[in-house]
């Protein structure tokens, strides 16, 4: 069994990671921004049938203090960390760079950016005093430099993010420690709902595409934790939605009929 960290757990992709991670008997400290995220997760947690312990801490990821917080709380109470995955970050989808509002701008370069370098740091020097360790990145759309119309910002952050591991892999060449970039592809979180209901019509005008290439939280989480606890060549990518995977999805969206996977989310 592992002892694993995941930010920005209290839902989306992060709490399916926290909770299929526990499921399978494992340790998971779950975070969220607030007190209240935190809450309402832990909430879910102990109403789901788990056989693993799950662990609630609020930590801001662009704090620096609080990120190192983290690790300290988590290896205390664990013993060590084994697994460590940056997953706290904010999407903000619908403009083009010139019309985003500044405040948005701030949020997604700190959220993504300065947190996961954060997370990094503190990972890093924790498993470099421990012996060892896993860290995993989540990047995202744009980390491969495509671009996406109405991602201008988010792209950058997470194309940076790409570098950022890139580094982190060279730096820590002369450790134990794996380091690799998870790419989970299209998930319907709330995050993906909130920007669908903000800019409504463009969704409608991609909302088959989105059905061939999207997935739930569900599908994905278990291929995830296969891949992270199976991890163990540094710089590897784990990628849910290869290029085959589209292919095949949008050849099938051309010819038959699919279940509107969004009407469940009352979109």
């Amino acid at each position: 069994m592992v002892n694993v960290v995941i930010t920005g757990s209290s839902k989306g992709i992060g709490f399916g990671l926290a909770c299929e991670f526990a499921s399978r008997g494992n340790t998971v400290m779950l975070t969220g921004s607030t007190q209240r995220s935190v809450d309402a997760a832990m909430k879910k947690v102990r109403s789901a049938d788990l056989s693993g312990r799950v662990v609630g801490m609020v930590c801001n990821v662009c704090e620096a203090t609080q990120v190192e917080a983290l690790w300290e709380t988590a290896s205390s109470a664990f013993g060590s960390v084994d697994i460590w995955i940056n997953n706290a970050g904010l999407a903000r989808t619908t403009f083009a760079i010139k019309d985003t509002p500044s405040d948005q701008i701030t949020q997604m370069i700190t959220s993504n950016l300065l947190g996961t370098a954060l997370g990094s740091k503190a990972a890093i020097n924790g498993m470099r005093a421990q012996g060892s360790g896993k860290l995993f990145n989540m990047l995202g759309g744009g980390s491969d430099g495509e671009y996406f119309p109405g991602m201008g910002i988010y792209g950058s952050t997470k194309r940076g993010m790409d570098y950022l591991t890139d580094a982190l892999v060279k730096e820590n060449a002369d450790s134990n420690i794996v380091i690799a970039k998870i790419r989970p592809g299209m998930i319907i979180t709330e995050g993906v709902v909130r920007e669908a209901k903000a800019d409504p019509e463009n969704f409608e005008k991609s909302r088959k595409a989105m059905n061939a290439l999207c997935d739930t939280v569900e599908t994905v989480a278990p291929f995830l934790v296969d891949e992270i606890l199976a991890c163990n060549k540094s710089g590897s990518k784990i990628r849910w939605l290869t290029g085959g995977k589209i292919g095949m999805r949008m050849m099938k969206a051309r010819f038959t009929t699919q279940a509107d996977k969004f009407e469940a989310f009352g979109l």
